[in-house]
Order: C-alpha cells, then structure tokens, then sequence
C-alpha cells in the first residue's frame, strides 16, 4: 500500500526557475530520508469550466501560475518519519520560510490513501 502527500500552490512565474532549484534541492533531501517518489508539475492547462480550476484553488494572482506536486511513502507512519527527519536535516532546518520563492500562506497540502489502483 502506498501513501502520497500532495501540494497545490501558487508561484509567480518570474519565481520559477528559483522554484525549480529548491524543488531538485528538496527532492533530494526527502528522497535522502526515504521518499520513495517526488513529482513537480507546472501549470498547463488550467481553463476548465467543468469544475474548481486549480488557479482558483490556489488563489492565484495576475502573473502567477500553478505548481501541483506530489511525493509517495509506503504508508502514513513513513511519511511522518521522513518528513520529521527532513525537518531535522541540516539543509532544511534553518530555511527561511519568508525568502521561499512562492506564498506559503496560500499552499494547500495534504496526506491521501490509496481509494482506487488502475
């Protein structure tokens, strides 16, 4: 059985070269604590009508797009244990959560279990 951990959130495009590098950088030190899988998507295409566009999710503003991302675990107690160590990891505990290169404030986030395989 898998467990994922899912982030929507919003990044100004002039941001996301900078949102790239703290995103490789950051895969690597949760894959380091045992990730099994980190996934980051951009944007594409968000013009739905059929449903809550992610850009209205994530409150974006003008100039700003959408990053949606994902990480695996093997279940909930693993994704606690390597999220706790990667707040531990000297790389990440002294991070300036005021320099990120997108709004904190306005990131959804989340832990799911598997409902359906395909």
């Amino acid at each position: 059985m898998r467990y994922i951990e899912a982030f929507v959130l919003p990044v100004p495009k002039k941001n996301l070269a900078a949102y790239q590098k703290l995103a490789r950088k950051t895969a690597k030190i949760f894959k380091k604590h045992g990730a099994l899988e980190v996934y980051e998507y951009v944007g594409d295409d968000l013009d739905v009508t059929y449903a809550v566009p992610f850009p209205k999710l994530a409150k974006i503003k003008k100039g700003e797009t959408v990053i949606f991302s994902w990480m695996v675990f093997k279940s909930k107690a693993h994704r606690d244990k390597v999220n706790a160590e990667f707040f531990k990891d000297p790389l990440t505990s002294g991070m300036d959560m005021s320099k990120l290169p997108f709004d904190v404030k306005r990131m959804c986030m989340g832990g799911f279990k598997l409902l359906v395989a395909g």
